[in-house]
Formats: C-alpha cells, sequence, structure tokens
C-alpha cells in the first residue's frame, strides 16, 4: 500500500544481579537504532554492496550524552574498560511475534568481568572487532541506549541485557 512504512523499535532488558542472588536492577527501556544501524538493516536486506558490517557484540559505558543518530550521541561515550564482548552463545536469534519479526541480542557480563564502582550508564551494539578492549565510534555503532537505573557492578555481579529489534510495517 502506497505511504505504508517499515518500521524498527528497539528494546532494551538490563538485569544486574548480586553474587548472592539478590536483583539489583530489572529495567526496559527504549534504544535509539542509529543511522548505522538503519543502513546496515536497509543495505543488508536489499543486497547493496559494502553495506556496513554485521553486529559482534557490546559495550558498556559510563556516560550521559543524549542518544543521537549520528554525532557524539551515537557512539558510545565514556567506554568502561574490559566490557567489550560478543554476544552470548545462541544470539542473535530471530523469532516471529506477530504482527512483528524480532530480532534478540543478548550479552553476559558474568562476575569479575566489566566491574565497576561507576554507575554502568550506557551500552551499545556494534559491529567492529570485539577483542579489542576500546570504545567504538559511531562509525561502528548499531544501536546505543541510556539507561532509566544505571547502577555500578561489583566484583561478584551478573550483567545481562537482552536487546531486541522488532520490525513490523504500520
Amino acid at each position: 500500500m502506497a505511504g505504508e512504512l517499515t518500521v524498527v523499535k528497539g528494546l532494551v532488558h538490563v538485569r544486574l544481579v548480586a553474587e548472592d542472588g539478590t536483583v539489583k536492577v530489572d529495567e526496559e527501556t527504549s534504544n535509539l537504532i542509529t543511522q548505522i544501524g538503519d543502513q546496515m538493516i536497509l543495505e543488508r536486506a536489499t543486497g547493496i554492496s559494502s553495506p556496513p558490517a554485521q553486529a559482534t557484540g557490546m559495550r558498556l559505558g559510563t556516560g550521559t550524552t543524549a542518544t543521537a543518530k549520528t554525532g557524539a550521541g551515537a557512539a558510545l561515550v565514556t567506554y568502561l574498560s574490559g566490557s567489550s564482548k560478543a554476544f552470548d552463545a545462541t544470539y542473535p536469534a530471530s523469532s516471529l511475534s506477530a504482527p512483528n519479526r524480532v530480532i534478540t541480542w543478548q550479552t553476559t557480563w558474568g562476575a569479575g568481568v566489566a566491574t565497576t564502582a561507576s554507575n554502568i550508564t550506557e551500552a551499545v551494539i556494534v559491529n567492529d572487532t570485539i577483542a579489542t578492549d576500546a570504545t567504538s565510534t559511531a562509525a561502528n555503532t548499531l544501536a546505543r541506549v541510556l539507561l532509566a537505573s544505571p547502577a555500578p557492578k561489583a566484583a561478584g555481579d551478573t550483567l545481562t541485557i537482552t536487546w531486541t529489534w522488532s520490525m513490523s510495517g504500520t
């Protein structure tokens, strides 16, 4: 139908659990899919040559710059050293939740990984080399979120971030 739009929306579920099993943070919040994320989806779907690379993992940060489609808000602002991690073993995953197609990514930072006394305030999905312990530029950031309930991650804590993109025609 003329004028029909396809909309991709993101939702992020953040769960931070203490070593004793106490849930410190359990929240869902929307995210922003960046211009590079939009470009990756559309150019890969249409077979255009040289699209942005596939998503490789997530990174965490402590910055508070507002999210934006491009520029500083489209990249991880303040990288948390040691937080660059590939997706968990069975992710990404694709499912149909009628009428939407849902893509899910998940990354878990276990005990002793990405610990900080500072609040973790931001997370990104990236498409660059995940083994590199460094921040990602806007050109390598597919989506970014600011966390509504930021918290530090103690040495015994486990942090799991589950990120879904839902696509439907409207």
